[in-house]
């Protein structure tokens, strides 16, 4: 496939919440973003939508570029006419997506890279249908994305992979490629990991939420944010590195695995889980929790930046 164009031109299918998202990172970044939603109104409110993302876009990243254009669509084939990427935002029904892909492929240049936005499904789930699957990849943003840079990726074609991730990292995307599909992609299978065993402690009465949100964000979760799982196992290991982790240490992991529980959401655990995040949010609203967490992370984002990277 040819290298990138100067201006490149993105389809943004679904223009809700992460639609409008994708749509402000990448006309921060230069492109020319088409936007298409097939119910009646969303595109007035798009605007709106894209209007917070833009704001904190400019200030994490003023560096960038001369600005893109966002063009409203009547219909699919205005978006995704020469198109390079198509971002699929639709909501995760099966049924729903197939439906949007068999009219997408019909329209989309050879060259062009249909990518999902999906948490929920795999690419096997998605691909049947398609004359040619080697179109399409998932392209799992995480929440916030035009704030955290990770994209997941996943497809059967080198060249379009290649292509994407290109794309993405014009917009500033860190771009990860799973080796194989699989149900909750990469960070989805940490955070649900980690998550089932915070959700044990409540149930076994091991710490309340708040100590254990406390516990993460001021103990393991702050080094993850510069070192990443294996990694900071090869810095524990001293002068050994991992071999040397793993030789003295490696015994009193297993221990560790063997002794993480199995919960079960039942009603009980389920309310203090409740009780307990509303404690935690002392009287804020989600919008306000909202904003709060936006603010931590643009000023982690601008605090990477300065830092030296691992």
């Amino acid at each position: 496939m040819d290298e990138l164009p100067s201006t490149p031109k993105i389809a943004i299918l679904g223009a809700g919440l992460i639609g409008a998202a994708w749509a402000a990172l990448f006309v921060h970044h230069g492109a020319e973003v088409r936007v298409w939603d097939p119910v009646d109104g969303a595109l007035s409110g798009l605007s709106a939508r894209m209007a917070v993302p833009r704001a904190q876009l400019a200030e994490v990243a003023p560096e960038a570029g001369p600005r893109g254009s966002v063009i409203l669509c009547d219909t699919l084939e205005q978006a995704v006419a020469g198109a390079d990427l198509i971002q699929e935002n639709a909501p995760e029904s099966l049924s729903l997506k197939h439906a949007l892909y068999a009219q997408v492929e019909a329209l989309m240049a050879d060259d062009a890279v249909l990518a999902s936005s999906t948490s929920a499904l795999t690419w096997s789930d998605l691909s049947p249908g398609l004359r040619d699957p080697a179109r399409l990849i998932t392209a799992h943003p995480f929440n916030p994305p035009h704030l955290v840079p990770l994209v997941e990726i996943y497809g059967i074609d080198p060249a379009r992979l290649a292509r994407a991730e290109a794309l993405y990292r014009r917009a500033d995307r860190v771009p990860v490629r799973l080796k194989k599909d699989a149900t909750g992609h990469i960070a989805n299978r940490l955070a649900s990991a980690l998550w089932r065993e915070a959700v044990f402690m409540v149930q076994d009465g091991i710490a309340d939420v708040e100590a254990i949100d406390a516990a993460l964000v001021n103990g393991p979760g702050l080094r993850w944010s510069v070192l990443g799982a294996h990694m900071a196992y090869h810095l524990g290991g001293g002068a050994g590195g991992m071999a040397g982790y793993l030789a003295h240490l490696g015994p009193s992991q297993e221990r560790r695995w063997a002794a993480l529980g199995t919960p079960t959401l039942s009603a009980a655990v389920q309310a203090e889980l409740v009780a307990g995040v509303e404690r935690e949010a002392v009287g804020r609203s989600i919008a306000a929790l909202e904003t709060a967490r936006d603010n931590a992370l643009i000023a982690a984002l601008r605090a990477r930046k300065e830092a030296p990277h691992v």
